[in-house]
């Protein structure tokens, strides 16, 4: 009894360790804010995504939460995708792109980028799956044995693939030409892009209100 208790004690543990590894997360690994620097709330913020065509449906999601979560903030934000289009800068000159924001009344660029997407493999151990040496503790009862033998033959270990993210937001201002704020994030294995876009948003926002980039007025 109290060896099949252990094993079942081992087993949930193992099995809560291996749901809590699984389970995806984003963290900020550094961010930067111009000293002194606010946002009025009468600046129009535009929000532009630069990622891998592959990663297309990223894009608008991170465009759309952000732009919401700007919105929340009592800011006027729009979409770069749903102002000018998926490519409406490719092929221009700086002056050219910074006319096309004037016209849309743009003050402030937010870029969303993608700088490196890596996948892991890893291997998870199956039921059993740890080799002990001859007359260990479940060697002396042919139930014991048989138990343990068993999780290692039918339950084996199987190797999974993770997927990390890489991504950098910055902030520029179009009327000085300056970098405002700037945030570095991995993102670990994230269960959709709906997903990874809420809460990547949610990351960069709090971590914008923690700078104090958030104007009060």
């Amino acid at each position: 009894m109290k060896t099949k208790m252990k094993l079942l004690s081992a087993g949930i543990l193992t099995g809560l360790v291996l749901f809590l590894g699984a389970c995806s997360s984003t963290k900020v690994t550094s961010s930067w804010k111009e000293p002194q620097t606010s946002l009025d709330k009468s600046q129009k913020i535009m929000v532009l995504g630069l990622v891998n065509d592959r990663e297309g449906r990223l894009r608008g999601q991170m465009e759309k939460e952000m732009v919401l979560a700007l919105k929340k903030q009592g800011y006027q934000a729009v979409s770069a995708y749903d102002e000018f289009g998926p490519k409406a800068f490719k092929g221009l000159k700086e002056e050219q792109a910074l006319n096309k924001l004037r016209k849309g009344d743009i003050d402030n660029v937010l870029t969303i980028v993608m700088l490196d997407k890596s996948k892991e493999k890893s291997y998870v151990p199956g039921n059993n799956g740890i080799y002990g040496p001859f007359g260990g503790p479940y060697y002396g009862r042919w139930w014991g044995y048989y138990n343990w033998m068993y999780g290692r033959v039918y339950e084996p270990g199987y190797y999974t693939t993770n997927t990390r993210y890489f991504l950098e937001s910055n902030l520029y201002s179009i009327r000085d030409k300056q970098l405002l704020y700037s945030i570095q994030t991995e993102t670990f294995d994230p269960a959709s892009a709906e997903r990874m876009a809420v809460v990547y948003t949610n990351k960069v926002v709090s971590d914008m209100a923690k700078q104090q980039l958030f104007s009060r007025n």
